[in-house]
């Protein structure tokens, strides 16, 4: 008798063993936007899983994501759709899932333990997808904030994947990719940009990053800037367009020389459009370096415009509270139109 309740104490351990085991791998996590069945179930120790990347010749992949986006859920539905996507990724990478809202604790590389939630909010994670590609050591190679389609989303992962420390930043290796602009190119001709110049008029400055060709770029100008509600808060700026594999001069405040090739570098522009905030003094206040449709553009122009990043630091928070309060007044909200 004593022997079989000893026997059942074990069982009821193991049992209870399992279970917490369980509690912290990523799986008891549920995510509405169904994560591929290859990514790594993790304890989320990410020192431990840099090591154990390393080991089989792979980096590590991040991902950030919340239920209900609908640019996490393009990547999932649509990039990792991609055959020769989910072969370099899954041959280059091992690829781990976090909630920027979830609870369960994480070990980030120095050795801080906190929640994703937490982790999220120490990395300034402010859009979703946001992934974050890193290196043998642990060291961040490569940021993505933001949905990438599959043409740009297959370069950065070309990039992240190169072994060793890539010794030219991701903005020189995009600007290589890219089709150099030609004669009739949007640089052609155009006279230096006067930063301080386009400050002076007392709007905030927006620049859009761009290149000759870039589709991602046609149809943010065919999709979003045609749009009322976004041409009403374009108008609120000073909007000047500089292209990423460019040579046109920028003065920079304080009379500083640069060209817009050198500038995007400096600016670690990873993906084109992006578009670049400053503040009256010329520094940077926000930017925008993912795909996005017309609700999450107009919201991005708002949270600059109406000065709401001072006060709310959470670009997700505020998307939340503006849809709220749109869809309080009556208006209908599509995420994805």
């Amino acid at each position: 008798m004593h022997r079989t309740s000893r026997i059942l104490r074990w069982l009821f351990a193991l049992v209870a063993l399992a279970a917490a085991l369980c509690a912290r791998a990523q799986v008891a996590s549920p995510h509405a936007i169904e994560i591929p069945s290859w990514f790594a179930e993790s304890f989320l120790d990410f020192r431990d899983d840099v090591r154990d990347a390393a080991r089989d010749g792979k980096r590590l992949m991040i991902y950030f994501g919340q239920d209900g986006c609908p640019y996490c859920k393009a990547l999932m539905t649509v990039n990792f759709a991609q055959p020769d996507i989910v072969e370099l990724t899954r041959r280059r990478f091992v690829a781990i899932a976090l909630n920027i809202w979830g609870d369960r604790e994480v070990t980030w590389v120095d050795g801080r333990r906190t929640s994703e939630k937490e982790l999220a909010r120490a990395l300034r994670v402010q859009f979703t997808p946001t992934l974050l590609f890193l290196d043998e050591k642990g060291a961040i190679v490569l940021r993505l904030n933001g949905y990438s389609p599959p043409g740009s989303f297959r370069v950065a992962l070309e990039y992240a994947g190169l072994p060793g420390t890539p010794r030219e930043s991701f903005t020189d290796y995009l600007a290589r990719r890219v089709r150099e602009p030609g004669p009739g190119g949007p640089a052609a001709g155009a006279p230096p940009v006067d930063v301080a110049r386009l400050l002076a008029g007392g709007n905030p400055v927006l620049v859009v990053y761009e290149y000759d060709g870039c589709r991602d770029c046609e149809a943010l100008r065919r999709e979003g800037f045609t749009r009322p509600e976004v041409r009403d808060l374009l108008a609120r700026f000073t909007v000047v367009s500089l292209d990423l594999a460019g040579a046109r001069r920028i003065v920079l405040p304080g009379g500083r020389e640069t060209d817009e090739r050198a500038w995007a570098r400096e600016l670690q522009v990873v993906y084109a459009p992006t578009l670049l905030f400053l503040d009256r003094d010329g520094r940077e206040a926000f930017r925008s370096e993912g795909y996005l449709k017309p609700f999450h553009l107009a919201s991005t122009l708002d949270y600059v415009a109406s000065g709401a990043w001072r006060e709310e630091p959470s670009f997700q928070r505020y998307i939340q509270k503006r849809a709220a309060a749109q869809r309080a007044a009556g208006s209908r909200i599509d995420l994805w139109e």
